[in-house]
């Protein structure tokens, strides 16, 4: 990991110890899960429409949003810190 970043390590390290968990709609990302269809909708409403639009999903985890925008029609990519996460999406 580069000493450079501007991360706290300890909430890295959490969510990377996390990231097999992040698919599971009844565990500890149940509040992510619920949220999407809300999230989902208000980007879409506010661009316009999400059908061939560029969105870049900073801190994507392990990719419930940017899978949820795919879907709509987006050219996602999604970065995180977590390798881990990152597998996961």
């Amino acid at each position: 990991m580069n000493s450079n970043l501007n991360a706290d390590p300890a909430e890295l390290a959490k969510f990377s110890a996390l990231a097999h968990r992040w698919w599971d709609p009844t565990g500890d990302f149940k509040p992510l899960h619920d949220i999407n269809p809300l999230r989902l909708d208000y980007i879409a409403r506010r661009s316009g429409g999400l059908e061939g639009k560029h969105a870049l999903d900073v801190g994507c985890g392990g990719g419930i949003l940017a899978e949820a925008l795919s879907i709509a029609g987006a050219k996602v990519i999604g970065i995180d810190l977590s390798d881990k996460a990152l597998a996961v999406a």
